[in-house]
């Protein structure tokens, strides 16, 4: 089980200034704070993770919304490692141009996890494994369908690398046909270079389109953070490009700054904001758009996906 402090925020959140709510270094706008959850499901779904020994992106990427997912026994599962062979600037996950192997019992103790849990809804993000002939879409795909053949009722979402845009690993990950295709974007094009390592604006829309042209039943999703220094005309440019790509979903929350070696939060984005993104998103055809100050790319996961069932 990873031992990293359980973080409701990241450890050192600092914004340049102090525009829109932000009061200071360390400090947060009140539309940042929120009661702590409480609950013995909480020490449940720990206890369920640290015994198949499970990665999660909830404690490897210090999610702010780790205590409240865990509290309602869901957690978002790091397949291939801890370790990524890509250093983001916004990302905390460890950095290692050489990962450990993967493990060829993982895909049968994360679906034992998801049974334990109860999950009917399932998320599966991963690592960047640059270091593999395919980026691990294989083994991900093998992944998929343990969980199905020990849970064939639950529905499951898949959050990847672009695969360094091969068409045969995204080949692999149709094959799986996960009900959800995620792949974020991450930011606007402008700042992509210096926000993310090796990943480009342009390839991730490549992937996404491919995803949609290849698997026209499966419903494409991506996302990205704010609070980087983009303008809001840049956010409803990605909004559009996503659109164009094929997203029916998209997230947008807030960047918050994991530890002092990574990228400066700019701005604080005030939650009237986030609902004009939202409310520009859908105006233009996008399908759900879920923004927010917390919102992750998995967080709600379920709720999200049964709205655009619905629809």
């Amino acid at each position: 089980m990873p031992n990293k402090k359980l973080n409701v925020l990241p450890e050192n959140p600092q914004a340049e200034n102090e525009e829109n709510g932000a009061v200071g270094p360390g400090r947060f706008p009140k539309w940042l704070h929120r009661k702590m959850p409480r609950g013995a499901q909480l020490a449940q779904t720990q206890n369920i993770l640290s015994s198949h020994r499970l990665p999660t992106v909830c404690e490897e990427a210090k999610c702010p919304n780790l205590l409240q997912c865990w509290s309602q026994k869901t957690a978002t599962f790091l397949a291939m490692g801890k370790e990524c062979t890509r250093a983001c600037g916004f990302c905390d996950i460890d950095f290692s141009k050489n990962p450990k192997g993967l493990e060829k019992d993982e895909p049968m103790r994360l679906a034992q996890s998801v049974q334990e849990l109860g999950l009917k809804h399932v998320v599966i993000t991963m690592v960047a494994r640059d270091d593999l002939a395919d980026g691990g879409a294989e083994h991900l795909g093998a992944i998929v369908q343990c969980v199905r053949e020990v849970n064939p009722d639950v529905t499951i979402e898949l959050l990847t690398s672009d695969f360094e845009g091969s068409p045969e690993a995204l080949h692999w990950i149709a094959k799986a046909a996960p009900e959800i295709f995620n792949h974020n974007i991450e930011t606007v094009r402008a700042l992509s270079p210096r926000v993310r390592h090796r990943a480009t604006y342009e390839r991730t829309l490549s992937v996404l389109s491919h995803m949609k042209k290849e698997s026209p039943q499966m419903l494409i999703k991506s996302g990205l953070m704010v609070g980087l220094g983009e303008t809001s005309a840049q956010v409803e440019e990605t909004l559009a490009d996503l659109k164009d790509a094929g997203c029916h979903i998209v997230t947008i929350g807030q960047y918050l700054q994991a530890n002092r070696n990574k990228l400066r939060v700019k701005e604080f984005v005030t939650p009237e904001q986030f609902k004009a993104y939202e409310e520009y998103g859908r105006k233009i055809g996008i399908q759900e758009v879920f923004s927010g100050p917390f919102v992750r790319s998995s967080f709600n996961a379920a709720i999200v996906y049964n709205k655009v069932k619905k629809k």
